[in-house]
């Protein structure tokens, strides 16, 4: 029985899907005009341990990520420029070369997170079609009208709306300080189709029955969603800025549209702050994948990271913290390497179920990730457990934490490491520390660490850097 919390009912609710063991999955995506940052790879860390969590029950789930590469404007106001059309004239780029690229480092991002490979991968381009065709139903059902920038969404017109965030009509209306588009009805009102405004030649634009021009942020998700998804569906993930306006205005023109019940579970993960603030540019505390890595940590770190912390708690990063991860997954995956090397026993069934059950519990309570990490080290501590029996949970839990614990092998030493240890433990009896240093040097640059005991040295393999 799993209990995940609706952002829609503002509490946990037992979560069943629609068809029996199959559940629809839909993510909002990148807006492929620039790097995806550490706030991003947060997001998504959390879907795809929500998606396994799903599957470690036994359900079969069909996950479906959009990439936005038209319409999202600088402003969630229906205002300023195209984010990709703004991208390509700064980087000399066109529109179709920088959504390319960026699409491409977000998934090799992806990869280095080990986030599970969605079954549909769907375009906002590429569902131009489908997104005229939606328009066209609210047009014919009353909830669309033309003023000279574009279709706008009558909120007014749907009841409902606000049901998500919270935001009533009123309150929008006297918090709109400035009336940005006076023709517009309300406010709130949001652009469903944007017309190229006149003397100005897009990049991407298209042919509709209302004017040349390219579709509203929102609609995008909607259109795409219900076509591989159905008109209602089980679970849609964000980060909660995507609460308002964005995923409010989906439910809105969605349910218009169909007049069915549009998501039943929405699940919305807090925000990433840098050392307690919020991440920018203009603070250079803006760090992508790549910035890590060229700090010398591995991004499966940066995962074990985040594993420590609840997706309906904001998350702090901090360098200091994502050094305690990376040592931390190095002892866990040197202990994974001694417990693979232990000849296989039998397997007591009855000492491994009390601890399976339990990781289970913690992960149908809302994610309970952090407990589950928790347990898994309480675990490895036991006596009662053999060498084999704590392998095979660590490997069970792994399907969960997706740290590739099953990749881990025996490190086996070799020769010419060895000797570089044997040459510097006699510069270190000589008293010769610099050369002995410039040696534990030379061995860590192969990968290895030299660690110094009573007993005598001591070489253990980087597992990952």
């Amino acid at each position: 029985m799993i209990k995940i919390y609706n952002t829609l009912s503002k509490q946990k609710e037992i979560f069943k899907p629609l068809k029996d063991k199959k559940v629809g999955l839909y993510s909002c995506g990148p807006t492929v005009y620039d790097y995806d940052h550490l706030g991003h790879a947060w997001t998504y860390t959390q879907t795809d341990l929500l998606r396994r969590v799903l599957e470690y029950n036994g359900y079969r789930v069909k996950h479906v990520l959009n990439i936005t590469d038209v319409g999202h404007l600088t402003s969630d106001a229906d205002v300023g420029e195209d984010k990709m059309e703004k991208s390509a004239r700064e980087k000399k780029k066109t529109v179709w070369e920088i959504a390319d690229y960026f699409t491409k480092i977000y998934f090799a991002n992806r990869r280095k997170l080990n986030l599970l490979e969605p079954d549909i991968v769907c375009r906002a381009t590429d569902h131009i079609k489908e997104m005229i065709q939606l328009i066209k139903q609210l047009w014919k059902k009353g909830y669309a009208y033309k003023i000279d920038d574009g279709i706008y969404f009558s909120v007014q017109k749907f009841k409902k709306y606000g049901q998500l965030s919270g935001n009533t009509l009123k309150e929008l209306k006297a918090g709109a300080r400035i009336e940005i588009n006076p023709q517009k009805k309300h406010p709130a009102d949001f652009a469903l189709w944007k017309f190229t405004p006149p003397g100005v030649k897009r990049q991407m634009e298209w042919d509709s029955p209302w004017g040349r021009g390219f579709p509203g942020w929102h609609i995008e998700c909607s259109a795409m969603s219900m076509k591989y998804l159905g008109k209602t569906f089980d679970i849609h993930t964000g980060g909660e800025d995507n609460i308002f306006p964005h995923h409010e205005s989906e439910i809105a023109q969605s349910e218009a549209a169909t007049g069915k019940k549009f998501v039943r579970f929405w699940f919305h993960t807090k925000f990433l702050k840098i050392e307690g603030k919020k991440m920018s540019k203009s603070l250079k505390n803006f760090f992508t994948i790549a910035d890590i890595e060229k700090k010398n940590f591995s991004p499966l770190a940066l995962r074990y990271l985040f594993l420590t912390g609840h997706y309906r708690t904001p998350f702090n990063f901090t360098w200091q913290g994502l050094q305690a991860a990376q040592n931390t997954l190095n002892k866990l995956y040197e202990l994974v390497s001694e417990l693979s090397a232990v000849k296989p026993v039998k397997i007591s069934l009855k000492k491994i179920k009390p601890y399976q059950k339990e990781f289970l519990a913690y992960l149908n309570d809302d994610l309970n990730i952090p407990r589950a990490v928790a347990l898994m080290w309480q675990m490895l501590k036991s006596n009662e457990l053999s060498s084999q029996e704590k392998y095979h949970l660590l490997l069970n839990f792994d399907q969960v934490f997706g740290l590739k614990l099953a990749e881990i092998k025996k490190i086996e030493i070799p020769p010419s490491i060895i000797k570089l240890a044997q040459l510097r433990e006699k510069y270190r009896q000589e008293k010769n520390w610099l050369k002995a240093d410039a040696i534990r040097a030379k061995i860590e640059k192969m990968n290895y660490q030299i660690e110094d005991t009573p007993q005598g040295f001591k070489i253990k393999k980087i597992m990952i850097k």
